[in-house]
C-alpha cells in the first residue's frame, strides 16, 4: 500500500523496461499489437503513480534499435500507436505538469512520429513535476559509441585537453546529459537482463524484476517496487558503517 512508502526516501528517477507486450497477447491469443496498444494503460498507472509518490523523473524503454529488425506490419502498429498515444494523453501530461523527453535516435523514426513527439515536448517545455522520457530507437552502446566519437572530436580540434575528460565531462555528450542516473530500475515480463538499456548510468541502480507482463503492470506494482527499493541498502561503493 502507499501508506507503507517512507515519503523521504523516494526515488528520484525510475527506469522502467516495459517487457511482455507480445508474450501477454500471445497467451490470450490475439495480435502482439493488442498487447503495445494495453500497455499504454500501465504506462498511465506508472506515470500517475510516480507523481502520486513524487518521483521527478520517469524513462520508460519504449523502442529499442534492435527493434527495428521486428516485422514491419508490427512496427508500423507501434509508430501509429506513438502517435494517437501522444494525442490522447497531452491532457494528461497537461494536468499533471508533466514534461516530455526523448532520448535515443528520433530521426529514425517516421515524420509523422517525429512531428508528434516535438509537438508535445514543445506544449509541456515548462511543466516541472516529472519529466517522462521515451527511449526511441535507443540503444546504450550506440549512445556511448557515438559520446566517443563527440569527445575525440573535441580533443582532435583542440576543444578540450585529453586530461580534463572524467565521468562528468562524459556524462554531458550521452543522451541523458540533463537526467540524473537512475536509483530504481524496474523490468516486467520476467526476464533479468537491461538489453542494451542505460548500460553506462546504471552503475549504482538498484534492480527490480517483476514477474507481471507490462499490460498486467498497475500502479500497487510500482509502489511494491519501491518498497524494495526502500528495503535495499544502497552503498556505493562503501561500507554500511560509513553511510
Amino acid at each position: 500500500m502507499i501508506e507503507d512508502i517512507d515519503k523521504n526516501k523516494i526515488p528520484k528517477h525510475i527506469a522502467i523496461i516495459m517487457d511482455g507486450n507480445g508474450r501477454w497477447a500471445k497467451k490470450k491469443r490475439k495480435l502482439r499489437f493488442f498487447g503495445h496498444k494495453k500497455g499504454v494503460d500501465s504506462v498511465r498507472e506508472a506515470l500517475e503513480g510516480c507523481i502520486e509518490l513524487g518521483v521527478s523523473y520517469l524513462t520508460l524503454y519504449a523502442f529499442s534499435s534492435e527493434n527495428w529488425s521486428r516485422p514491419k506490419l508490427e512496427i508500423n502498429a507501434l509508430m501509429e500507436l506513438l502517435v494517437t498515444s501522444l494525442n490522447k494523453e497531452l491532457d494528461t501530461f497537461q494536468k499533471n505538469d508533466v514534461r516530455l523527453n526523448t532520448i535515443g535516435h528520433i530521426y529514425d523514426l517516421p515524420s509523422n512520429c517525429q512531428k508528434k513527439l516535438e509537438e508535445t515536448k514543445k506544449l509541456t517545455a515548462k511543466n516541472k513535476t516529472c519529466t517522462l522520457t521515451l527511449a526511441l530507437s535507443y540503444g546504450s552502446r550506440n549512445e556511448i559509441l557515438n559520446a566517443t566519437k563527440k569527445i575525440i572530436d573535441k580533443i582532435e580540434n583542440n576543444e578540450i585537453a585529453k586530461s580534463s575528460i572524467t565521468e562528468d565531462v562524459f556524462n554531458q555528450y550521452l543522451d541523458t546529459a540533463n537526467l540524473p542516473d537512475p536509483d530504481l530500475l524496474i523490468r516486467t515480463g520476467g526476464e533479468q537482463r537491461v538489453s542494451n538499456f542505460l548500460l553506462w548510468q546504471l552503475a549504482y541502480t538498484e534492480f527490480v524484476f517483476v514477474e507481471k507482463m507490462w499490460p498486467d503492470f498497475n500502479r500497487q506494482d510500482l509502489y511494491d517496487s519501491v518498497l524494495e527499493f526502500q528495503n535495499r541498502e544502497r552503498r556505493f561503493g562503501k561500507i554500511s558503517e560509513q553511510l
